[in-house]
C-alpha cells in the first residue's frame, strides 16, 4: 500500500473516531431514557450500522485492507472529540 492511501486511511480513521464518538454521546442519551431491552436493542443495532459504516467506506479508500494504526488513530479521534467536548462545555456553562 503506498504512502498517499495510508495517509488517507489514517485521516479517515481519525475523523470516524470523532464521528463515532459524538453519535455514542447522542445513542447515550436515548438508552439511558428508555426501557432495558429496547435500550440493548438500540445499541446493539447502532454498533452494528457503524462497524459496516466504517468497513464499507474502508473498502473504498484501500480495499478493506485493515492495520493496527487505524484502531490507534480511531481511539485517538474518540479522545480528541472528548477533550473537545469538555472544553467547550466548560466555555457555555461559565
Amino acid at each position: 500500500m503506498d504512502i498517499i492511501v495510508q495517509i488517507k486511511t489514517i485521516i479517515f480513521s481519525l475523523f470516524y473516531g470523532v464521528f463515532f464518538s459524538f453519535f455514542l454521546g447522542l445513542n447515550y442519551k436515548y438508552i439511558t431514557g428508555s426501557r432495558k431491552f429496547f435500550g440493548f436493542i438500540l445499541t446493539f443495532m447502532f454498533i452494528i450500522v457503524n462497524v459496516l459504516l466504517y468497513f464499507i467506506v474502508l473498502r473504498k479508500i484501500n480495499y478493506g485492507v485493515f492495520h493496527y494504526y487505524e484502531i490507534l488513530s480511531i481511539i485517538f479521534g474518540f479522545i480528541l472529540e472528548n477533550l473537545i467536548y469538555h472544553l467547550v462545555y466548560k466555555k457555555i456553562k461559565k
